[in-house]
């Protein structure tokens, strides 16, 4: 296993060279970079002062614009090299990885501040979003999968998968709209904020009622995402345990006088658990940055979600590519951190033909 581990390790720089290298790539050929955008910016600003004489216009825009002229030649090239963009690509593209390397993302050029604590900031947003969901998915999918493999073919077991897949195929953003006119004030009852993650008087409250109130601004959003989740892990843990049910050893067990709760939970849980469990680092890490934009928009969220796409639109590229870097670089430890829970979650599997 140490040898598979070692190899796997050493495969993720080329991967990880890899993905930054074809983004990279990409944003050269992207109109309406961050040197083009700051140049309109200074140029609306110098115009928007008012026909009054150019001396007006070059004041409003720190002594740059040139009336009908624009900026020339150096100025130009003077925010180029503000932006680093006076070096060639594959110089730029080896000293970013160099500072990646050290976790240094540099500062981000829309809201000129570190993008390490710009991503932290956000943090908070996403991850309520993500570890609710997260927690409320497995907790209700896998006891409800499991009903409806031991009731498999009644009432209960179709009543339940109308109605799960009913909300699978409500999009989010749509359940989120509907919750608002429901319960938000919109045009039935107002119970539930729809604002933020907390009051604005937050601070002012004892901490029971800070919870209460922290709890209470999450019950739309999390409904909203969480509904559709719902299916899939469902339908996953009731098929895990169909298959482990119909089993020889299931028959062998209940041959021997055990009751079918001890059949169930003793022999075919640690069995049927198996595609669960595994799937579990994934989930669990990938929860932490699954802001969901339109989520965020309905509910004025100021998440990651919201963050990468402004940071597309305003071509913030150290933010792009800082925020890729790390999602990839997580992306990959978790798939092996994956691989390795199959030994812990199945000690027959090993890695001894790996080497």
């Amino acid at each position: 296993m140490t040898a598979y581990v070692i190899r796997r390790l050493l495969l993720m720089l080329p991967t990880l060279l890899g993905i930054m290298a074809v983004t990279f790539l990409v944003i050269q050929f992207v109109p309406g970079g961050p040197v083009e955008q700051m140049i309109a910016m200074i140029e609306q600003r110098g115009s928007g002062s008012g026909g009054e004489v150019s001396g007006g216009g070059a004041s409003a825009s720190g002594g740059l614009y040139r009336g009908g002229k624009g900026l020339d030649a150096e100025q130009v090239e003077a925010l180029r090299r503000l932006y680093g963009f006076d070096r060639p690509a594959h110089e730029r593209f080896v000293l970013m990885i160099g500072n990646y390397l050290r976790f240094d993302f540099g500062e981000s050029y829309y809201y000129h501040r570190s993008v390490t604590s710009l991503v932290i900031d956000k943090l908070p947003v996403s991850i309520s979003l993500g570890v609710w969901t997260f927690l409320i998915t497995y907790l209700v999918s896998i006891p409800l999968g499991i009903r409806k493999a031991v009731r498999h073919g009644d009432r209960f077991d179709a009543a339940t998968s109308v109605i799960i897949l009913a909300g699978y195929s409500i999009p989010g953003f749509v359940l989120g709209v509907l919750l608002i006119v429901l319960f938000g004030g919109g045009s039935f009852w107002d119970l539930f904020p729809i604002r933020g993650l907390v009051s604005d008087n937050w601070d002012d409250l004892s901490w029971p009622a800070r919870i209460m109130d922290y709890l209470w601004h999450m019950v739309l959003p999390i409904t909203a995402s969480v509904v559709g989740s719902f299916a899939v892990m469902t339908m996953l843990t009731k098929n895990s345990f169909l298959e482990e049910i119909a089993k020889q050893y299931v028959l062998t067990a209940r041959a021997k006088g055990l009751t079918e709760r001890a059949v169930l939970y003793r022999h075919v849980f640690r069995n049927a658990i198996i595609p669960l469990v595994t799937g579990f680092p994934g989930s669990f890490v990938s929860a932490f940055f699954s802001g969901s934009l339109l989520i965020e928009t309905i509910f004025t969220l100021d998440g990651l979600g919201l963050l990468g796409y402004e940071s597309v639109i305003n071509r913030d590229y150290p933010v792009v590519l800082a925020t890729l870097y790390f999602y990839t670089l997580l992306g990959l430890l978790t798939k092996l951190i994956t691989d390795l829970t199959y030994v812990v979650a199945d000690p027959r599997i090993t890695f001894e033909s790996a080497r």
